[in-house]
């Protein structure tokens, strides 16, 4: 046989062989390598109203509310380390805060998830926008993967850059629909509606800061701190152009001391402590401002 008939042969004889088999209605095994990586979850449909959480604390509406993150959840755990996953280690401290908040009273406190669901980033702080809250706090674990000295809480604020980012295209997107600060933005010229927008971001980013110093003071010989302890980003969780927002990284993951810390109903109490006084004190202080 010629060269160009066993290359012929060669490429032909699978399709002849596969022909034959598909004839006789006879089905080869599909290999499952790489099936069992893939993770599937349902998004709700587009446009669809979000699924509001429950509002805990006194009935009156004229009480400050705060709104809780717990990160991630569902498929996504988060930073693992110590035989810990970050998910868990938020949820716990999220409800923590909640408890120590709602037994203090006099202030309403809603969690964007009480339980391991998924949320998408958008959803958490369009939950404390749908709900009017006057300030959100989202609860975190880092990690610092092979680094495991790396160790200490740090608070996070939006930065200005991805303020100034994020104001643009909130009054880009919601020109003609909402509300800021209690200004109606239906109407408005684009130009307007941009001005209107940037100089609430510029508020909230001043009380964000402020709220950030408070859990700083309060939290002083009383929860470690990274030795950088504010710090500033372009996280999106913190986005919401009328609602004053942190991120506060409880402790390293990766840390032995301080995964067993976070974990430990001790060092739970301690954090709520600690952030209740900086929320009722944050509160006082806007409260006289009015």
């Amino acid at each position: 046989m010629s060269l160009r008939g066993q290359l012929l042969l060669v490429f032909l004889a699978p399709v002849v062989v596969l022909a034959i088999l598909y004839a006789l209605g006879t089905t080869l095994p599909v290999p499952a390598l790489g099936r069992g990586y893939i993770v599937k979850f349902e998004l709700p449909p587009a446009g669809e109203p979000i699924d509001l959480p429950k509002v805990e604390g006194p009935p009156d509406r004229s009480r400050p509310l705060i709104v809780i993150d717990a990160g991630h959840g569902g498929h996504d755990p988060g930073a693992q380390g110590q035989g810990f996953e970050e998910k868990e280690l938020v949820m716990a401290l999220a409800r923590a805060l909640r408890d120590r908040l709602v037994a203090e009273g006099g202030v309403r406190v809603a969690l964007t998830r009480s339980d391991d669901s998924f949320l998408v980033l958008a959803e958490r702080f369009a939950i404390a926008r749908e709900l009017g809250a006057d300030l959100m706090v989202s609860i975190h674990a880092d990690s610092a993967g092979s680094e495991d000295q790396v160790t200490g809480a740090s608070i996070y604020t939006l930065s200005d850059d991805a303020s100034s980012e994020a104001a643009a295209r909130f009054a880009m997107r919601e020109n003609a629909v909402d509300t800021m600060n209690g200004v109606p933005l239906s109407g408005q010229s684009e130009a307007v509606t941009s001005i209107l927008v940037q100089l609430s971001q510029r508020r909230v980013q001043a009380d964000s800061e402020e709220f950030a110093r408070l859990i700083e003071r309060e939290g002083q010989g009383v929860l470690q701190f990274h030795p950088q302890a504010r710090r500033s980003a372009s996280l999106a969780v913190l986005r919401a152009p009328d609602v004053p927002s942190v991120l506060y990284e409880a402790g390293f993951i990766s840390n032995e001391e301080d995964a067993k810390r976070l974990a430990s109903e001790e060092g739970r109490e301690r954090f709520a402590v600690v952030l209740a006084r900086a929320v009722r004190i944050y509160f006082a202080r806007q409260s006289a401002q009015e």
